[in-house]
């Protein structure tokens, strides 16, 4: 588990670094973005990561690791969403946008640590296009739970996905980086 701790610490690491610069570069205006509209973003990234795994030609030279970086970012853009609520205009500085990115993934990281205890990181085991796929299920799941209003009777809620979405990035950053 040391071991897992510290590649996903190095993972985010990379992840943390691109948010932080395009904060720079672009200030908070994802902060006007609705759930659904990052959710679609989400959704764009997890396709294209899908794409890529099945075909043989590819007519853009990226890979899935920068797709599973922006899935990531994204998902941790949602939960500060999910607790701040929309905004009309960007209102957050880089440092302050941070600190809440930091809050969201550590609360992310424990749920890792608590569910990789408990499966035994059976996550290890697993190929990346598997990754890729319960990704996507997230995404539809959550797709749902919006269309629903965020109404479930005994599902899990938006956050938890979110959650889980930016761990399967993680383990298939992991997997590929190795």
């Amino acid at each position: 588990m040391q071991k897992t701790s510290q590649q996903y610490d190095a993972v985010i690491q990379d992840c943390r670094s691109l948010f932080i610069k395009k904060m720079s570069d672009y200030g908070s205006a994802w902060r006007i973005l609705r759930l659904p509209s990052l959710t679609d973003q989400l959704f764009i990234k997890a396709q294209r990561i899908r794409q890529l795994q099945e075909n043989e030609v590819r007519k853009v030279d990226e890979g899935e690791m920068p797709e599973f970086v922006g899935i990531i970012n994204y998902a941790i853009m949602a939960l500060i969403q999910l607790e701040l609520g929309v905004v009309e205009n960007p209102d957050l500085t880089v440092d302050e946008a941070v600190i809440l990115y930091d809050k969201q993934l550590k609360i992310s990281k424990e749920l890792m640590l608590n569910k990789n205890h408990d499966y035994g990181e059976a996550w290890r085991d697993m190929r990346v296009s598997s990754l890729t796929d319960l990704i996507l299920q997230k995404i539809l799941r959550v797709k749902q739970i919006e269309d629903n209003s965020g109404k479930t009777l005994v599902s899990e809620g938006i956050d938890a996905n979110y959650q889980d979405m930016i761990n399967y990035a993680v383990f298939a950053l992991i997997h590929l980086n190795n």
